[in-house]
């Protein structure tokens, strides 16, 4: 059987976040999630006390601990989500831990715009459920201010026979899940546009970090910086 990746449609993808926003837990168990990655990414962004920083596909807030460590009780956490179930959960998590700092979004990130320059911007095992991946790359990076670090960390299939073997069922289980599509090579786009790029790699090959820093001199949107067409 040959098996192909078909992106599904937005209204798709946010009904199936909602349904399974109580799961997330329980999918991050069943894949094997590697329980240091998300503080990894976090520590990857190089982030300090009082910075600004995006989480894009921030889902339940799960990576809101580590964020908030590096940032502090002056920084400011932004968070965007297509699926009002994820962020109903995120929204209870920073209620119940008293987080103020932290602004939550209901909205498709290609259309999202933070309010201010960025210090740092996090896709957490989010990037590779977008069918319009690049587009938000572009998006996100223009809101990057130069100097900033932009971090996606995510599954993929691990290299050599094994992940040869495996493809076929990643592509079925994610059809069934969450919807991340196992073909796509994120790292790439980051390495395209940023400067100092890195990459680790966790349990095998199937999960990464990868990171890069937005150049000094890029003003690709230094005329009309995207927050302050957003404040019109």
């Amino acid at each position: 059987m040959t098996y192909q990746w078909v992106d599904c449609e937005r209204t798709f993808v946010e009904r199936r976040y909602d349904r399974i926003a109580g799961l997330i837990t329980f999918f991050e168990w069943m894949l094997f999630v590697p329980p240091q990655l998300r503080q990894r990414a976090a520590v990857r962004l190089g982030l300090k006390a009082g910075d600004r920083v995006l989480e894009i596909g921030c889902g339940t807030g799960r990576n809101f601990p580590y964020l908030r460590q590096q940032i502090g009780p002056r920084g400011t956490l932004y968070g965007v989500d297509l699926s009002s179930g994820m962020l109903r959960r995120a929204r209870t998590l920073c209620s119940r831990e008293g987080w103020t700092n932290v602004e939550l979004t209901q909205r498709d990130a290609v259309d999202y715009f933070a309010p201010e320059p960025l210090d740092g911007i996090l896709f957490g095992l989010s990037y590779n459920t977008m069918p319009h991946h690049l587009t938000v790359l572009q998006n996100a990076w223009k809101q990057l201010r130069p100097g900033g670090r932009l971090v996606i960390v995510d599954a993929k299939v691990p290299p050599g026979f094994g992940g040869d073997l495996v493809r076929p069922f990643s592509v079925w289980l994610m059809k069934h899940t969450l919807l991340g599509n196992p073909y796509i090579e994120p790292w790439h786009d980051l390495a395209g546009i940023a400067d100092d790029f890195e990459m680790e790699e966790f349990l095998f090959g199937s999960y990464y970090v990868c990171c890069g820093t937005k150049p000094v001199g890029d003003d690709a949107s230094a005329d009309e910086p995207p927050y302050l067409i957003a404040a019109e």
